[in-house]
């Protein structure tokens, strides 16, 4: 991974609109640190209180069961930021974050992040509609725990990561598709049984994989599909 030029927040949305001067005495106050594919940025329960923003690679927000399976809550591409909440109550980490990919973290510390929610009241909306974000998006998620069974979940995860594909508008895209495992620590379910739901949707016509993406050719299908098994179909 290259560093020249590396050291910069010009490409993280919180700091969208930001003079250059503003975000250059940002950086001036970040740490920079590399992490290594699958190294651990922070654990769950953790006392630490900085605030991360992915300058390149992606990493993931997980947590684990009793049992010691996983359950993703979110992958963080280049651009975002992540570690707030500790930042702003001073309890410990809900979750652990690791690297996925090579990545460069910048942070700062919780109080110089606090000051800064103060003096830029754009920066402190933007975080506040991202906490909104997350808190709808936990609820559907509780929702979905409580009433849908599991392949249902994961074919509802297919759609909701879908997107119109440029290319062809009728056809719908997931681009990158997650692996199974990203996708059953999505919907709390096993690997084997997203490996089954995908397959039964690639014999169906319903979806074709082509590398990292996967194609929904028959949307309205596989919204039916859902839609049955959450009349007594349940599997």
């Amino acid at each position: 991974m290259d560093d020249a030029g590396a050291h910069t927040l010009a490409g993280i949305a919180l700091f969208e609109g930001l003079d250059e001067g503003e975000r250059g005495r940002i950086e001036g106050r970040c740490h920079w640190r590399r992490y290594q594919a699958r190294q651990t940025v922070f654990d769950r329960e953790s006392t630490s209180r900085e605030v991360f923003f992915v300058a390149q690679g992606t990493v993931r927000v997980v947590n684990y069961t009793l049992s010691g399976r996983e359950i993703a809550f979110a992958t963080l591409a280049a651009g975002e930021y992540f570690g707030e909440l500790a930042a702003i109550d001073a309890l410990p980490r809900t979750a652990s974050v690791q690297a996925i990919e090579d990545s460069l973290l910048a942070f700062l510390q919780a109080n110089v992040f606090l000051d800064l929610l103060h003096r830029r009241g754009e920066i402190a909306f933007r975080v506040l509609e991202r906490l909104v974000r997350v808190v709808r998006e936990s609820t559907e998620r509780i929702m979905d725990l409580s009433t849908l069974g599991a392949m249902q979940r994961v074919y509802l995860e297919i759609l909701r990561l879908a997107v119109p594909d440029a290319a062809s508008p009728d056809l719908w895209i997931v681009r990158p598709v997650p692996t199974e495992r990203e996708i059953a620590g999505r919907t709390s379910t096993a690997r084997e049984t997203v490996a089954r739901a995908l397959s039964q949707l690639r014999q169906g016509g319903i979806v074709r994989r082509k590398g990292r993406n996967l194609y929904i050719l028959d949307r309205a299908r596989l919204e039916k599909i859902v839609e049955m098994l959450g009349h007594g179909g349940r599997t």
